[in-house]
């Protein structure tokens, strides 16, 4: 569409276009270039803080994962030392740990009925 078409009266629209001003090109070419800064230091600055944040989460992940492994060890050395004294006390007295068993089983299916 050609900008000089006139309506109505005689104006027309291509003078009355803002940036044909050179004043007001130079302010909004000013103003752009302050709101691409701003958001640049913006970016740098969410970016530090990322990064900032993302180290912090690692390093919480990370002690999180030695602490469970360790417990995983330490249940690990408990299961072992209660597996080996059940061994040793079965070794011990094989009758009486049957008998046990057998008055434990009774006892629970009497429990269950009930």
């Amino acid at each position: 569409m050609d900008r000089s078409t006139t309506f109505g009266a005689n104006t027309s629209l291509g003078s009355t276009n803002p940036l044909s001003n050179p004043m007001a090109s130079a302010t909004v070419e000013n103003a752009a270039q302050t709101a691409h800064h701003a958001v640049d230091n913006a970016k740098e600055s969410a970016s530090a803080k990322v990064d900032r944040l993302s180290g912090t989460a690692h390093r919480a992940v990370d002690r999180a994962a030695e602490a469970a492994s360790s417990a995983m060890e330490q249940a690990k050395q408990v299961q072992t030392k209660v597996t080996e004294a059940a061994c040793s006390s079965i070794r011990a007295r094989p009758i009486a740990t049957v008998a046990g068993a057998l008055v434990a089983g009774y006892l629970l299916g009497r429990l269950a009925r009930w």
